[in-house]
């Protein structure tokens, strides 16, 4: 259960929805789609976050998804951690593009460092011994805010944050009912966490 080969997204217009983010991200087979009409409203507890290497970068990213249709949370800026900003794909999704770099070294690239999970949790410690207790190591943890876990190979990176601070992050008001649409796949055995993210298996 440690690696996460791709995530799939819940959309209402799955062909939409897949134009969008070919031409956003171009994440490849890492981000699928697939039809619902399951009920959802508000933040949905979860981001999709875009590490890259410098604010050019981010720009970039900020930029393609914008012109393919997001609607901006917020834009590129600096902050205490380095740059970044929040867009909201036309499916409800929450997207963060981030560099630790405040500064460019070279032209812009189209290039991810790293792609990572955050779920947003009621308690990150109690979460974070679910996932321990289901096999899942835990690479890095800061107290009862932020952990990291799993296979540091894996190309997608799983982390717990608990979910007000999440969505401060991101721009948008906690409050959310309903459906994740969310289906987390990899090494694991279909099951669904304490606060009701579902891992599909294979």
């Amino acid at each position: 259960m440690s690696t996460i080969e791709f995530v799939t997204v819940g959309v209402t217009d799955p062909a939409a929805a897949e134009k969008f983010y070919r031409d956003a991200f171009g994440l490849g087979e890492r981000v699928r789609v697939q039809a619902t009409d399951e009920p959802t409203s508000g933040f949905r507890g979860f981001t999709l976050s875009l590490v890259v290497a410098q604010p050019s970068t981010v720009d970039g990213f900020l930029s393609s998804a914008l012109e393919a249709g997001a609607t901006s949370l917020k834009p590129g800026a600096k902050s205490l951690w380095g740059y970044g900003g929040v867009v909201q794909a036309p499916d409800g999704a929450v997207w963060t593009i981030a560099s630790s770099s405040k500064k460019d070294t070279g032209p812009a690239t189209r290039q991810v460092d790293e792609f990572v999970l955050q779920l947003g949790v009621e308690d990150v410690t109690e979460s974070k011994q679910w996932y321990v207790d289901h096999g899942v190591p835990v690479h890095k943890a800061y107290g009862r805010k932020y952990v990291q876990l799993g296979d540091q190979s894996s190309p997608i990176t799983l982390a717990l944050y608990q979910r007000r601070a999440l969505a401060k992050v991101a721009g948008v008001d906690a409050e959310g009912t309903g459906s994740h649409r969310l289906l987390i796949s990899g090494t694991a055995a279909p099951l669904t966490d304490p606060d009701g993210f579902v891992w599909a298996g294979r």
